[in-house]
């Protein structure tokens, strides 16, 4: 094996590029990875606009698809070329918040507390895997074997895009009946749509203004779609939902505006689910929140992650339960990395998700 890969870079806000890394070494309990296929996140993009801040010389990328080329020493239960997932959140197994059963908030105690996002670390703070090569961090809290005939590009929605949605949806506490609102169809949102559906929602309004994807909408779960362009939402919403107003709102955008239509659509004692990765304040207007008195519940999520998240949602895939295939919607090869972010973070030629091929 040679010594060298390629990587996508960031450098600085507005530059992320292709260059060559060293094949990283391996730890007793860690794993390499050869990928074989990796996706854009929007994330990702944040990064890129200076949004959200890391290290320059960091290796992108949280979605890994690949074959284990190497095992560390103390690693049991898995072989060398075993196709498997790791999802973007990546816990230790054994720190506080993982046993506490918070595994995507799994930082590393220390003199200065507690790591926000601490189970976020591909592309984070450490290299991530729109690369040849990852080194996924204890291994055996966090490698998933890919169930024999499933395709690379049908479970790689599954280490975020597809666990954030869902986790969106469970977070919201949806039950059998449910009318949940969906703010915004993009991958996050569209696999949103497609949890709540699965955790039994009668009625789901998404909302969102391009027409190919309310058509990916529909086919996810969506009953009704609402052009924000052509109505008022939360109007439509209350006409829809005869002024009761849904018992869910999931916002999965990252806006001030999103965030304020989602809150206003509840009904008395219903729940916000956040998505949305937020650049800046967010304000809680006081009339849509009843001045802290409407038994309202605001909770977020950061996707989980773990092994037993990936067997999951790749079970959900294999029995048919869910379909991602339509949110790819565009290949590259690694050697396109660059022209990928550009039509990526400029939302192009109708794009979703982009697969990403070394």
């Amino acid at each position: 094996m040679a010594d060298k890969m390629r990587a996508t870079i960031f450098l600085e806000p507005g530059r992320i590029v292709l260059g060559e890394k060293p094949i990283p070494h391996i730890g007793p309990l860690d794993a390499l990875v050869r990928i074989t296929t990796t996706t854009i996140c929007g994330t990702d993009v944040h990064i890129l606009k200076g949004e959200y801040p890391v290290a320059s010389g960091l290796t992108i990328g949280h979605e890994p698809v690949g074959v284990i080329e190497k095992l560390g020493s103390a690693v049991l239960g898995y072989e060398e070329g075993q196709r498997v997932i790791a999802g973007a959140i990546t816990p230790s197994g054994w720190s506080n918040a993982s046993l506490d059963g918070c595994h995507s908030q799994c930082g590393r105690d220390g003199p200065h507390g507690f790591k926000p996002l601490g189970g976020w670390r591909f592309g984070n703070t450490i290299d991530g895997a729109q690369a040849e090569y990852l080194l996924v961090p204890d291994a055996m809290a966090n490698l998933a074997p890919i169930p024999d005939g499933l395709t690379d590009e049908q479970v790689l929605m599954c280490p975020d895009i597809l666990s954030t949605g869902f986790g969106g949806a469970e977070a919201g506490k949806i039950r059998i009946g449910d009318t949940v609102a969906v703010f915004a169809q993009g991958p996050i949102g569209l696999c949103a749509t497609a949890g709540a559906r699965a955790m039994g929602a009668a009625e789901i309004i998404a909302v969102e203004s391009l027409p190919a994807r309310a058509a990916i909408s529909r086919k996810m779960g969506a009953d009704h779609v609402v052009d924000f362009t052509h109505e008022d939402p939360v109007s439509e919403i209350m006409r829809i939902t005869r002024g009761r107003g849904v018992d869910v709102a999931i916002e999965a955008l990252g806006r001030q505006q999103t965030f304020e239509w989602a809150l206003r659509c509840l009904r008395p004692g219903g729940t916000l689910s956040s998505l949305g990765v937020y650049s800046e304040d967010l304000r809680i207007p006081l009339d849509a929140f009843a001045a802290g008195l409407g038994d309202h519940r605001i909770v977020t999520t950061l996707c989980p992650g773990g092994k037993e998240r990936m067997r999951r949602l790749m079970a959900a895939v294999a029995g048919g339960r869910v379909d991602t295939a339509a949110l790819v919607t565009h290949h590259f090869g690694l050697d396109d990395i660059e022209t990928a972010y550009d039509l990526f973070a400029h939302q192009r030629d109708g794009v979703l998700k982009v697969a990403i091929r070394p």
